[in-house]
């Protein structure tokens, strides 16, 4: 596929047509495991001589489409799947990092990725350094020789301000230190490859499923990364692999293309750990990314609306929103967001908390669920949910105040939305009047 468009690539990356049947829709391959040819045709594949289905666990042709269909639209070079966005977090940095060694993370994090890596990757011996975004330079402080990645949100959940992806991977390139993107929040409206990021993943849960019916993740190679002049800060890669025969990464995936990364993902990680994505959700999720495109100049058309409207309302003390930020979050916004600013609103009440647990229980249309990137209108309050498990100043950290409500502004027409948040708000403003 030689298009560069993704309207294009959504709907035709990675397959033309069954070639049992020649059924154009990408068939579901329900099944745990696959004929070889013969010994010798099972022995190349187990040997990674050749590539191909040998266990559901590890690669399927339904997800293989999925992935290839996402690594083409992301600008990478392979690609692999996996159950949840919350596998894609820990696996994207397991891939590079083992006990004792560090990462540099930006403190602008979804809730579950920050619990995840001050906790559980604690527990497992791996040290997470969080730094704020707001001084590049401030990573590279932070990095000593057992930094194996940096790692950031391009639109971070619920601060929404863009993190300096150029800027970061320029420093970690010359040491040999790999930027690792998480995209969920910007599909194509940011590529991260393109301002020199190495790896970006997804919770394709998110947009890129976009119809809240099927739980997912992908980590993209960007195949950028010169991951074999770096042995030293790259051991991962480098050393001996004794659960594969004592395979070297960097060099067994000379002969396959730049995909070292994603190769010892898929055969080791996704291998031993199995937190595959069943072809079902493959399937679905494909059926979602053909109208990504569509759906997304949507999202970043009505959420611009709901984020005025709100900046207008009386009740409403600050809105949180990539075009209405200023200084150098706005700088970062006019360099990276010049095709659209996302569908995610964040907003507070003069009422405070109370006013904003009353405004979510008085909606009607829009939803109130743990989820963002649905089609339809979504809203939840960070500071009680999402974001709970966080204590009251990591919650202010990463930008979440007690009043705090998140938006995911869906593709309902503009008036319906408007309609909803304004009767909520009035209501929310009588309720608290009368008590």
């Amino acid at each position: 596929m030689k298009s560069k468009h993704p309207e294009t690539l959504a709907l035709h990356a990675g397959w033309r047509s069954d070639p049992a049947t020649n059924a154009v829709a990408v068939p579901i391959y329900q099944t745990s495991s696959y004929q070889f040819t013969d010994s010798a045709h099972a022995a190349r594949l187990f040997a990674l001589q050749e590539l191909g289905n040998i266990y559901t666990r590890i690669m399927n042709p339904t997800t293989d489409v999925l992935e290839k269909r996402i690594t083409a639209i992301e600008g990478g070079a392979a690609a692999v799947a996996v159950s949840s966005g919350q596998a894609a977090s820990a696996m994207a940095v397991q891939n590079l990092a083992h006990a004792g060694d560090n990462i540099v993370a930006s403190t602008d994090l979804y809730g579950g990725t920050y619990n995840l890596f001050a906790n559980t990757f604690r527990d497992q011996g791996i040290e997470v350094r969080f730094i704020s975004p707001k001084d590049p330079q401030a990573f590279a402080n932070a990095t000593d020789d057992r930094t194996r990645a940096y790692y950031a949100e391009t639109l971070p959940n619920p601060k929404l301000e863009v993190f300096p992806i150029a800027e970061v991977a320029a420093i970690g390139r010359p040491l040999g230190i790999p930027l690792i993107m998480d995209n969920t929040a910007a599909p194509l409206i940011v590529r991260p490859f393109d301002h020199g990021a190495a790896v970006v993943m997804h919770s394709t849960t998110k947009y890129i499923g976009g119809h809240g019916n099927s739980i997912g993740g992908v980590i993209i190679d960007g195949g950028n990364f010169d991951w074999a002049a770096h042995p030293a800060r790259q051991p991962a890669l480098h050393r001996p692999d004794p659960s594969y025969h004592g395979a070297v990464w960097v060099e067994a995936a000379k002969a396959l293309g730049p995909i070292a990364y994603a190769l010892k993902l898929r055969v080791t990680l996704l291998r031993d750990l199995g937190p595959s994505q069943s072809p079902f959700n493959a399937f679905l999720t494909l059926q979602g990314l053909e109208t990504l495109p569509l759906r997304m100049r949507e999202h970043c058309r009505n959420a611009s609306a709901v984020a005025d409207y709100l900046a207008g309302h009386p009740e409403v003390a600050r809105v949180i929103h990539p075009a209405h930020h200023t200084g150098l979050a706005a700088e970062r916004t006019a360099k990276y967001l010049p095709n659209g600013t996302g569908g995610l609103v964040g907003f507070e009440l003069k009422g405070g908390a109370d006013a904003g647990r009353t405004f979510i229980d008085k909606l009607q249309m829009v939803y109130h669920v743990a989820n963002l990137g649905d089609s339809r209108t979504l809203a939840i309050h960070p500071a009680s949910t999402t974001h709970s498990q966080l204590a009251a100043e990591e919650q202010m950290s990463s930008g979440v105040s007690p009043g705090y409500v998140r938006l995911s502004v869906g593709i309902e027409h503009i008036d319906d939305i408007l309609a909803d948040l304004d009767q909520a708000l009035s209501s929310a403003q009588q309720r608290l009047a009368a008590e």
